[in-house]
């Protein structure tokens, strides 16, 4: 039996700079807070499909599970949200924000 569909985002990295980024309903953002989550799986096939073809934009988009029980989605995977969090090896991008520190 296949498993059940579970809340999910589109993700990537922006082509030129690196940094991860998030779909939203109506471009890119590095917010996951602004991602759009999606619940029905031909959906999230569709935007995949839509952001694998935005080929001078983003690179490597792939469908990444989220916990959407809450105001924002969360990673469910330890990868994601590592990835969400931004780079690790000093404080730049993502980890300056007081909140991820």
């Amino acid at each position: 039996m296949p498993r059940a569909f579970t809340p999910k985002v589109v993700t990537a990295n922006a082509l030129l700079e690196g940094d991860v980024i998030y779909q939203t309903a109506t471009g890119w953002s590095r917010d996951l807070a602004e991602a759009e989550v999606l619940t029905d799986e031909a959906d999230a096939d569709l935007r995949l499909i839509d952001a694998a073809q935005q080929v001078d934009a983003v690179v490597g988009a792939y469908l990444a599970d989220v916990d959407a029980s809450g105001p924002t989605p969360k990673p469910t995977h330890f990868r994601e949200d590592f990835r969400a969090t931004g780079p690790s090896n000093y404080a730049h991008g993502k980890q300056e924000a007081q909140a991820n520190v």
